[in-house]
């Protein structure tokens, strides 16, 4: 369809999807010659106010000649871009190029008269606000630095688009028309208001998708079993609250329901719309279902079928034409080879997918890639016994398969102001952004914990089916960027529910001193070591001795929640010799008690196979408090949960009924009757409390080992302390002796001898010394006279080092002699150096004064095109390479960032004095690496920097060695207009 211009090949980088106010989708590309009937069809559909508000009169229809003007461009003085769906335009924008009389220009002219025009059905989703972010975006690219444009007072919506957009701008009045002026560099207001823009489109985009109103399940098997089926069946199990449908080509065409369900051969029989489809065809059948789909009006997609990225190189063309055909029709995708969704809100109770019992409603929400990692999550939220006992609850499940579109990164901007999300709990194999992850993680997590594990992250690749960009940058500093981020980074699921449980049932913790109190020395013992290795600060164990009383554990634990100097306290509980439910009952009602009296401090409980206390401790249908309900009655041979056995019976009254529905008046959902399960053995009833606490009653978390509930805790507190230091981040300070502008030139004067290249010693140099960062003077030495010309020119002491690459940095091989305080001395260390390495050309060896004593540290700066600028430290040494001992934080770096990053390290002791040795100079080494972050962050060019060795001393540092390399920037996707990404 498109074809080259006049002056440029048609650019299909300016081409995107991009996510509207309510959620749907559009696609924006440039407008070519190919276009004129579209743009004709288009116009027809504007109301003649648009019209002229577009034009300032009556302007019923576009002649020839205005069908040509707005159809052929040159893509730098003028340039159309359309927002379509449907393959049909609903919005156009554009610019021309003008002088400085208003009149066409060409470049260097730098300012450009804008103007849209967006069909009235399409007025309030937002697309002219997206579609300035693009032509903004275009015009910086082609040399615009200034939109100027006329719009009449009436035209109010058009005049808040220009306001709204965080430009700095000027308005003015003429003749009856207001004329804005802004400029097009991104501003702290433009970038934020994008963001919050992004935030409402895409948190919208994935509530159409968790909140439909009615679902259509296409695939649905004529007889039972099959995935459609079972799916149909889970969906009303749950007790979904909308409209259920059930598709398939094949059905006959008297077949009017399959289990009270109203039955359809497509989806354009269905008479009203359709929020969302669950698709379970082939692969091979899906693109007719979503073009029925698409015409139909269908929101969003939920794609079960597998085929696609997961089955190689064929697939994963499949997997692309699959987005683009969705997106064209504003849909969205979950998948494919999806898990599928869940929504236990009682407004929705939507149970889409594969897991054949709807999950308990809770605070917390699930996302993960991989299905099977998603059952085993579910399936530990569901039970109480195995893994962490007691019963919590799920807000929202979403697994995205193959990740095509919906991602992580999508379900993260719906949670953050979801009110009924607490904790959000993250599987991911891949991330796909990021930069953009690390953003979202960071404002999600000043509201609400994340809690992330990763997969996949020891084998370099990304797993079958995900298409990601890569990283250049190791697992461990990912992860280092994430914990900078807030993320709860852990390595395990079963830490992940760990974690989970406790942040959605108790407060964070405002310390880390940890009162241990419980009837087991033995197992106070290990918890007081646990607390220990995790860093906290414990106090000694309180032994009730296994006589304790209930009584007893209460008065206890009221004293340590009482006392000042315990910031969280864990109680440790096995069984006593005939102990029974009763004896449980009484522990649970005691300890939630002395809790709930000081609710500022967290309760964890380590038990024994302590049967009915875990149960007691936290029996209630989720975690946010509910009101008892009455016990529903319990059949002979319970249901499986998930792919485990069900919970007993005693635990059967916190599940919602899912029993038969029927009709009500006033209910929009389809009737169906009871979907057949498969029976499971019965388990055997557990000892303890059935009824459920009453409402408000403080949920206390349950772990069979000392070292889990220690380790959650430790996440806990430091989560805690990343929310305060959250609070003031610190600032990026100024440093008036910074040479922006004459570094610039450098910078530009390298780059033109080439693409890429790493600078000489002596540009480096220069260059740093533009940040205030001045590297040690050293001289080379290609001979022994050389070298003592040198020495002379220095100063006496000297050191002399080879610098060949495999001896740089290497002091523990010999290369290096140090306090060489005469002209002998040095000839002598040069012909040890020489004998024992090699000639002269070989070592590379350099003259260089002495610095004060202190302790080697190495400073580095990366760009990587997917997780952006990294600033790291560490000390320098074998063994620090050995361990990878080393800090990361994201540029720009703020004060108090580099005053972490400095301690963040194991090695950190050794700067401040450790074993009698004098403290470095810390200050100084704060502001060091605050200027490279400077540097780095106001010129994208330098994508490297590595300052090795950094002497700190006690007062001041002395850099040794510097090189820096310089390259075109990477795109900044994030400074960019919003985009759905393409993979």
């Amino acid at each position: 369809m498109q074809t080259s211009s006049d002056r440029h090949e048609y650019p299909a980088h300016w081409e995107a999807d991009v996510v509207l106010r309510d959620g749907g989708t559009a696609r924006v590309r440039p407008i070519t010659v190919d276009d004129a009937e579209r743009l004709v069809s288009f116009y027809e559909q504007v109301s003649d106010e648009s019209k002229y508000y577009r034009f300032f009169a009556p302007y019923p229809r576009l002649s020839a000649k205005d069908v040509h003007r707005f159809t052929h461009h040159d893509f730098v003085d003028r340039v159309g871009l359309a927002a379509t769906v449907g393959g049909e335009f609903i919005a156009t924008v554009r610019y021309d190029r003008i002088g400085a009389g208003g009149t066409p220009a060409s470049a260097p002219a730098d300012e450009a008269e804008v103007a849209f025009l967006v069909q009235d059905a399409h007025q309030g989703r937002g697309v002219a606000s997206a579609l300035l972010e693009h032509i903004a975006a275009v015009a910086r690219e082609r040399g615009i630095r200034r939109f100027a444009a006329e719009v009449l007072p009436a035209n109010t919506k058009m005049i808040k688009v220009f306001m709204d957009a965080g430009y700095t701008q000027k308005r003015s009045f003429e003749d009856g028309v207001v004329r804005l002026e802004f400029g097009l560099e991104p501003t702290d207001r433009s970038l934020a208001v994008q963001y919050a823009r992004e935030q409402r489109a895409e948190a919208r985009s994935v509530q159409r998708l968790l909140q439909p109103g009615s679902v259509a399940v296409i695939g649905t098997g004529r007889t039972p079993g099959g995935v459609g089926r079972s799916i149909l069946g889970n969906v009303g199990d749950a007790g979904y609250t909308g409209r259920l449908y059930a598709v398939n080509s094949a059905f006959p065409e008297d077949l009017k329901e399959v289990d009270g369900v109203p039955a359809r051969r497509s989806v354009r029989e269905i008479d009203g719309p359709v929020d969302l489809a669950v698709v379970t065809v082939p692969a091979e059948r899906v693109p007719e279902v979503v073009t029925d789909c698409g015409e139909h009006g269908v929101q969003g997609l939920v794609v079960i079928s597998a085929g696609y990225a997961d089955s190689g190189p064929d697939g994963r063309e499949r997997q692309r034409a699959l987005v683009r055909q969705a997106r064209s029709y504003g849909m969205r995708i979950i998948g494919p080879n999806a898990f599928g969704v869940i929504n236990t809100s009682p407004r929705v109770r939507l149970n889409a997918s594969l897991a054949p019992e709807m999950p308990r409603p809770g605070r917390i929400g699930l996302f993960a890639q991989s299905g099977a990692i998603g059952i085993a999550l579910l399936s530990r939220l569901h039970r109480r016994g195995g893994g962490v006992t007691g019963v919590t609850g799920v807000s929202t499940f979403v697994s995205s398969g193959n990740r095509a579109d919906v991602s992580g990164n999508d379900v993260l901007q719906y949670w953050y102001d979801d009110p009924e999300t607490d904790v959000a709990l993250m599987y991911l194999e891949s991330i796909g952004n990021p930069r953009k992850f690390t953003r979202l993680a960071r404002r999600t997590a000043a509201a609400k914990p994340l809690v992330v594990v990763q997969g996949a992250r020891h084998g370099g690749v990304a797993p079958q089916g995900h298409a990601v960009r890569a990283t250049r940058l190791p697992h461990a500093t990912v992860s280092a960027l994430l914990r900078q981020a807030g993320v709860i980074r852990v390595d395990t699921i079963t830490d992940l529910v760990d974690a989970g449980l406790l942040l959605a049932r108790q407060p964070l913790p405002p310390g880390p001193r940890v009162a241990i109190l419980g009837n087991s020395e033995s197992l106070g013992l290990l918890t007081y070591d646990a607390c220990l290795s995790e860093g906290l600060r414990p106090q000694p164990p309180l032994d009730l001795t296994t006589a304790a009383s209930a009584d007893d554990f209460h008065r206890a634990l009221s004293r340590a929640l009482a006392d000042d100097t315990c910031d969280a306290v864990v109680v440790t509980a096995i069984p006593t010799v005939g102990e029974g439910s009763a004896g449980d009952a009484a522990l649970a009602a005691a300890l939630r008690s002395a809790a709930a009296a000081v609710p500022a401090k967290p309760v964890l409980v380590v038990h024994v196979e302590l049967g009915g206390l875990a149960e007691a401790l936290s029996a209630a249908a989720s975690t946010a408090p509910q009101a008892p309900q009455p016990a529903e009655p319990q059949p002979t041979e319970p249901a499986p949960a998930l792919t485990e056995p069900r919970t007993p019976p005693a635990e059967a009254e916190d599940t919602a009924p899912a029993g038969p529905r029927t009709p009500e008046a006033g209910d929009r959902r389809a009737a169906a009757p009871p979907h057949p399960r498969p029976a499971a053995p019965a388990a055997p009833h557990p000892a303890g409390p059935a009824d459920p606490p009453p409402e408000g009653t403080r949920l206390i978390p349950a772990y069979p080992a000392a070292e889990r509930a220690v380790r959650a805790l430790a996440q806990a507190v430091s989560y805690a302390q990343w929310r305060r230091d959250a609070a003031d981040p610190g600032k990026v300070p100024e440093y008036e002796d910074i040479d922006e502008r004459g570094a610039a030139e450098l910078i530009a004067g390298h780059l033109a001898r080439g693409q890429g290249l790493a600078l000489g010693d002596e540009e480096t140099c220069e260059l740093l010394g533009r940040y205030g960062i001045h590297v040690h003077r050293a001289l080379p030495a290609p001979t022994p006279d050389d070298a003592v010309a040198a020495a002379r020119a220095l100063g006496y002491p000297v050191a002399l080092k080879a610098t060949a690459p495999h001896l740089r940095h290497r002091a523990d091989l010999g290369g290096v002699r140090l306090d060489l305080a005469d002209e002998e001395q040095l000839r002598r260390a040069y012909a040890e150096l020489t004998e024992l390495f090699g000639t002269p050309a070989e070592l590379r060896p350099v003259v260089q004064g002495m610095a004060p004593r202190g302790v080697d540290t190495v400073v580095r700066a990366v760009i990587d095109p997917a997780a952006g600028a990294v600033l790291s430290f560490g000390l320098a040494g074998a063994a620090t390479q050995l361990l990878g001992d080393m800090g990361h934080r994201l540029i720009p770096v703020t004060d108090r960032e580099a005053t972490s990053l400095i301690r963040s390290v194991r090695t950190a002791p050794l700067l401040f004095g450790w074993r009698g040795s004098a403290p470095v100079d810390s200050a100084a080494l704060e502001e060091l690496l605050l200027r490279v972050s400077r540097l780095v962050d106001d010129h994208p060019e330098v994508v490297a920097v590595t300052l090795e060795p950094v002497v700190v001393a006690p007062r001041g540092l002395s850099v040794l060695s510097a090189s820096v390399r310089l390259a075109p920037p990477p795109a900044r996707d994030d400074l960019g207009p919003r985009t759905l990404p393409a993979y």
